[in-house]
């Protein structure tokens, strides 16, 4: 199965000002984040980003952030438990008409641009990025952890939440994996913009 950049999402988990200094590969993990919001940016997919407590632990980067439509303040390290499945479940579309007039009567509701596909990657893997992962899997979300844009304190920790994920049923790929998966084709208008991304 590939991703199709139609029924994707992108979140990205806690990429905080005092946190990324403690964390293994930082900068080319924030690298690639960067990479994955441009593109995900340039197809108009939405893209969301979490803060864990930034009181103390600081914001996202600005620029990571001035890609994002949205980003959570949490204080659960799981963001399911803040309200993460509701911000990226579709928004019921009215029916634009009275509820009280008879079924008959009554237009049909259009169907939802269901987006169920969610890519995620972020910090520390182990703990916030996991707990979300596995909250989006308990919501029914197929989710998709970007491993070289995730990381942790150690990298000993990193691996561990990897195997754990894949164990619970998160397909694990790649920054380049996705990029080339939500274009599906050198012919797509976004392709030329995308390969400046990647080199």
């Amino acid at each position: 199965m590939l991703l199709n950049a139609d029924e994707s999402q992108l979140v990205l988990v806690d990429y905080q000002a005092k946190l990324m200094p403690a964390i293994y590969d930082a900068d080319q993990v924030l690298v690639n984040a960067l990479k994955l919001a441009k593109i995900a940016k340039l197809l108009k997919l939405p893209i969301f980003a979490t803060e864990q407590y930034p009181e103390k632990l600081g914001e996202n980067p600005p620029e990571l952030k001035a890609l994002c439509q949205k980003t959570l303040t949490k204080m659960h390290f799981g963001a399911c438990e803040d309200g993460l499945g509701e911000w990226l479940r579709a928004p019921a579309k009215p029916q634009g008409n009275a509820r009280s007039l008879p079924k008959h009567l009554q237009r049909k509701q259009e169907p939802q641009d269901e987006r169920n596909t969610i890519v995620l990657a972020g910090c520390e893997a182990h703990v916030c990025l996991l707990q979300t992962a596995l909250g989006l899997i308990d919501e029914e979300f197929d989710v998709w952890v970007v491993t070289d844009a995730c990381s942790s304190r150690t990298e000993a920790n990193r691996d561990a939440a990897f195997d754990r994920l894949a164990s619970n049923g998160a397909e694990l790929v790649t920054t380049e994996m996705v990029i080339f998966e939500w274009l599906q084709s050198c012919e797509h208008p976004a392709f030329k913009a995308a390969l400046d991304l990647i080199k």
